[in-house]
């Protein structure tokens, strides 16, 4: 079904298809050609990272950082049940048991006063997503990492840009992971990155990357040939993912504006059902600035939900509900969870409503949101 304000509409904003054409022209199709090495200096000088390597994908940059963690089966990870599944998957590949702690009600993200409880001698990693773009308490969980010498790989795949006490979301951690899939803020259809924040990991992402080989080397003149060195994959993404995206970097500030925009007055004509106590609004810490990734509501229960979104859906708008719980998941209750172990979370996650959030969204359309929503509240029909 095709809607006239869709939940979400892929965007160019300048020179996507130039770059694409360029990449083409230039004869290099394959990884790290001239566009990817363009992003990694990018992303290294804007957002103040180490280093920084492109992947076909956030869950290929988590599935990296899995390997830089070097787990062993049996280890735990500590993580929020409430994200995408492959920010489990990414670990439990190499053997980890997945622990799941609840999130905080205001901001939805890991709840770092109940991390201390879950660690154990096997933790070996804690996995805080960064949800809608608002930054966990990052210096509880760095604190709890140290004590323990464990690493802490953060999912910044909602959180490009986006700033914890003015440091950016994903070089917090030891290892941070994006995501430019069409539906987030900077696309390239799919997409994904793998921050780097200590030295140590430079030259094994650099393997892991390349099949395990040390290719990089071989092509720094380094060595005389490459080979096999260790467990890796193939990490690259094509030159075409690296032009389009460079275009989208290039334009990241204007980007965020917009869509820092489009949130904000969402927030502001959606106050009244608020203090009406007829929904709920996002909350973002006074240390967090967001990056307008995304803007849902709370709604009381998971019935107004659906009448809602059918509501939504009869005037040619889609709204979206978000993650089912990974722990009330059957993998989930494979590693022995059940329902209402997280209350939190389970509770979020049957009355959250995502509300169409893109770039190119205009005022107007979201004009047409907002009266709907209010229709719908004002009618009775809640």
């Amino acid at each position: 079904m095709r809607y006239d304000i869709p939940f979400n509409r892929p965007f160019m904003v300048g020179n996507e298809l130039a770059y694409i054409r360029d990449a083409v022209e230039q004869g290099h199709l394959a990884g790290d050609g001239a566009y990817t090495k363009k992003c990694h200096a990018w992303m290294e000088r804007a957002f103040r990272a180490l280093r920084v390597f492109l992947t076909p994908s956030c869950t290929a940059a988590l599935e990296m950082a899995a390997l830089l963690c070097r787990l062993r089966p049996g280890d735990e990870v500590i993580l929020s049940s409430y994200t995408f599944v492959s920010t489990a998957n990414a670990f439990v590949l190499h053997g980890a048991r997945p622990v799941f702690v609840d999130i905080r009600p205001d901001t939805l993200n890991l709840d770092e006063t109940r991390i201390e409880a879950a660690l154990t001698d096997r933790t070996r990693a804690i996995v805080p997503t960064h949800y809608a773009g608002v930054a966990c308490e990052m210096d509880r969980i760095m604190e709890l990492a140290a004590r323990r010498e464990i690493t802490v790989v953060e999912d910044a795949a909602q959180g490009v840009n986006a700033t914890y006490k003015g440091r950016f979301l994903g070089t917090l951690g030891h290892l941070g992971c994006y995501s430019f899939h069409e539906t987030k803020n900077l696309i390239a259809g799919e997409g994904g990155a793998l921050v780097l924040s200590r030295e140590d990991d430079v030259e094994h992402a650099e393997i892991i990357r390349e099949k395990g080989t040390n290719r990089s080397k071989f092509l720094r003149g380094q060595v005389d040939k490459y080979s096999w060195v260790a467990v890796g994959s193939s990490y690259l993404p094509s030159e075409l993912v690296a032009a389009f995206l460079y275009a989208q970097l290039e334009e990241c500030e204007r980007i965020t504006r917009q869509r820092r925009g489009i949130y904000d007055y969402y927030a502001e004509h959606l106050a009244h059902l608020e203090r009406q106590g007829a929904l709920r609004l996002p909350r973002v810490p006074v240390e967090c600035a967001h990056n307008g990734h995304m803007f849902y509501v709370l709604l009381t229960d998971g019935a107004v939900r659906h009448r809602l979104i059918a509501h939504l859906e009869a005037r040619s708008i889609l709204a979206v509900f978000h993650y089912v719980p990974l722990h009330t998941s059957p993998m989930g209750r494979q590693y022995g969870y059940k329902g209402g172990e997280l209350p939190v979370t389970e509770s979020s996650s049957e009355r959250l409503l995502r509300l169409p959030c893109y770039f190119s969204l205009t005022r107007s359309d979201q004009d047409r949101v907002i009266e709907a929503i209010d229709e719908f509240f004002s009618s009775g029909a809640a």
